[in-house]
């Protein structure tokens, strides 16, 4: 068989099918050339403004900067919280490498506390993203240059030139004012990841007034465009759009007066009140002792922490707003003018024996004081004339009388809580106990023990009220005007009855003759108030008779109070003071009120006062308080913190403890 010859390869049909596939192939090239070229035209052109803000994006980058704050000023514009230059640095844990490498560079750099590491790891794991941790504050202009010279080989670390808040008074504003710390995670997303928040030295307001005028005080950031290599180098700035500072927050405050109440108190534990009578603005009101809120803006170590969790006299907590308590005796002004509105006529008289008898139960007196009509009672605090006459006048009137002087109430005030106490009568018991109206729940109701509970700033509203005769309500926020106050439905006749009474308890010889004024020509009127905090049973009065405070181990002594006003004539400033476990009120409380008000008459004398007793003290507030930081020394394992009380948690809700049958002295 034949084979196929194959065609013959000539140079023509070489040539032939080289430019055919030269030709093929250029064609592909062309193609491929035009999409490569429409590509690039429709990239250089089209999707030109995208690409150049990308490349923008990766050049300069755009940084918030944080609002300065705006400040807290007292009645005279004079400052309580302001901001300073400080330099700081931070961390931003998306950006750190190495962290433990970093972090103990910064240790030696910046001379960190094992306590200062510590908190800095644990808010390290807690932080969400960019959200920044602070390392240290109010650095150095050396520590802070020390850091920013290294920024290469230190990613993640942030050093700032900004502005941090301070309080010139420290310690003595904490539960007035507050303190700001950075934002945590549920702050962030409770915002909806509001950028600010992450922001380094962006801090907001965590308690008081900081935090409830959030809103007013926090300003508008700005932002600032600066130009960085790929490596995250600044090159330079390139423009900056300011901050507009937290809008001003002027408060009715006397921030002088304030400051000497506070140090007034001393190493106590309690609570000092001024209230204007004819307006209700509040002129100071402290709470010791407190946090300094510096250290707690910046950060405090676990040890502070420790130290103050486990102090018995709570600095963690505004007394003033937070604090119930007994009223005592402080009560029976108030209880004088339900009897008067009841119709009793204040002559008539009653013995005291020193000791009352209902049924099978015995009420006592501290003293026998014989036969004495309304006005003595108030001035010698007799309990026996207010266990027999609340008897005669019944719980419902006391109940309304104590309602309209401000007991129970809660007022609208910028705070972030508020226990308003309990104001017991039959409704009240048989809903919460399930009980009738007893007696004996009359007669404690009568010397301010048994069910009844208050606060501070409600003691001074009622002595505001009795001093003045409007129905004044406590505010804080000063505002450029104020409605008149109302006229107290009270009788006048019947509120000058008590005033007089309240007169002669300081200035004749009733039980607070301690509390007189140092000043020419003003008199102070008041009354002394003892609450008993345990139970005095007849086997310790028959064996021996009543402990003294001094025997008592602190939690188990009496506490301290005293509430006043003056000038007594044409009263102006009205007073309450609260010392916890103080004993006597006439031995504490008073005395403190009479400096206090002595302050508003005549500085000198009462500077020369405090100046005498911080000497015995040991020093100022804050020397004091870091002598004890430096003697504290935190156990191993601190205890934990006691769950509260169920009686604790119904004060919360604005309910009273558990009826007591004994009664109480409340001198």
């Amino acid at each position: 068989m034949r084979r196929p010859k194959k065609p013959l390869l000539t140079e023509n049909s070489q040539v032939f099918t080289f430019t055919r596939r030269a030709l093929v192939l250029g064609g592909a090239q062309g193609l491929m050339a035009t999409a490569l070229g429409a590509r690039m035209a429709y990239l250089s052109i089209e999707q030109n403004e995208k690409y150049k803000l990308l490349s923008e994006s990766n050049r300069v980058q755009a940084r918030l900067v944080p609002p300065r704050r705006g400040w807290i000023v007292d009645r005279y514009n004079q400052p309580i919280a302001i901001n300073r230059s400080d330099f700081r640095v931070d961390l931003i844990p998306d950006r750190l490498k190495e962290p433990d490498r970093i972090l103990g560079i910064l240790t030696e750099l910046l001379e960190l506390s094992p306590d200062q590491v510590q908190r800095i790891k644990e808010q390290l794991q807690d932080a969400a993203g960019y959200q920044p941790v602070p390392v240290a504050e109010n650095l150095s202009f050396e520590k802070y240059a020390a850091v920013a010279i290294r920024l290469p080989e230190l990613p993640g670390v942030s050093p700032l030139r900004s502005f941090s808040r301070f309080y010139p008074e420290g310690a003595a504003v904490a539960h007035l004012t507050g303190y700001v710390g950075t934002p945590n995670k549920n702050d962030y997303e409770a915002e909806k990841k509001n950028p600010l928040l992450i922001a380094p030295g962006f801090k907001i307001g965590k308690d008081e007034l900081e935090k409830t005028m959030e809103h007013r005080l926090r300003g508008t950031p700005g932002q600032q465009r600066i130009e960085i290599t790929a490596r995250g180098k600044l090159v330079k700035e390139l423009s900056t759009l300011t901050d507009e500072p937290g809008g001003m927050l002027p408060l009715t405050i006397d921030i002088g007066l304030h400051s000497y109440a506070a140090r007034r108190l001393g190493d106590e534990a309690g609570s000092i009140v001024v209230l204007d009578c004819n307006t209700g603005e509040i002129l100071a009101m402290p709470s010791m002792p407190a946090y300094d809120p510096n250290e707690f803006s910046a950060g405090i170590s676990h040890k502070t922490w420790d130290m103050m969790a486990g102090d018995e006299r709570h600095p963690m907590i505004n007394k003033v707003m937070q604090g119930l308590y007994p009223s005592g005796s402080t009560i029976k002004p108030l209880m004088s003018l339900a009897f008067l509105e009841k119709g009793i006529d204040p002559k008539a008289t009653v013995t005291c024996t020193g000791a009352y008898r209902v049924g099978n139960a015995i009420f006592h007196c501290d003293k026998h004081h014989g036969t004495l009509a309304m006005h003595e009672a108030i001035e010698k605090s007799c309990d026996i004339y207010f266990y027999h006459t609340s008897l005669q006048a019944g719980a419902e009137v006391i109940s309304s009388m104590a309602h309209r002087m401000g007991f129970g109430e809660k007022f609208d005030l910028p705070v972030p809580t508020q226990r308003f106490g309990t104001v017991p009568d039959p409704n009240w018991m048989q809903t919460k106990y399930h009980r009738k109206w007893e007696m004996y729940d009359t007669i404690n109701m009568s010397i301010g023990q048994g069910n009844v509970l208050v606060n501070p700033l409600q003691l001074a509203v009622m002595a505001g009220r009795i001093a003045s005769g409007k129905a004044i309500v406590p505010h804080i926020l000063r505002t450029k005007t104020m409605p008149e106050p109302a006229a107290l439905p009270v009788t006048p006749e019947h509120l000058e009855f008590v005033r007089e009474a309240m007169r002669d308890v300081v200035n004749r010889a009733g039980t607070a003759g301690i509390a007189k004024l140092p000043v020419d020509g003003v008199l102070l009127a008041g009354k002394t108030g003892t609450a008993q905090v345990r139970r005095i049973s007849m086997a310790e009065r028959n064996s021996g008779g009543v402990r003294s405070n001094e025997s008592l181990g602190w939690k188990m002594r009496d506490h301290s109070l005293f509430v006043g006003f003056a000038p007594a004539d044409k009263p102006r400033y009205a007073c309450a003071v609260i010392v916890e476990h103080g004993g006597w009120g006439a031995s504490v409380a008073a005395p403190a009120c009479r400096d206090v008000l002595t302050y508003l008459f005549d500085k000198q004398k009462a500077m020369a006062a405090l100046t005498a007793l911080e000497e015995q003290w040991g020093g100022t507030i804050t020397e004091r308080m870091a002598r004890r930081a430096e003697k504290w020394v935190a156990p191993e394992k601190p205890a934990k913190p006691a769950e509260p009380k169920q009686s604790d948690k119904a004060a919360a809700k604005g309910e009273g403890a558990n009826p007591r049958k004994a009664p109480t002295k409340a001198i």
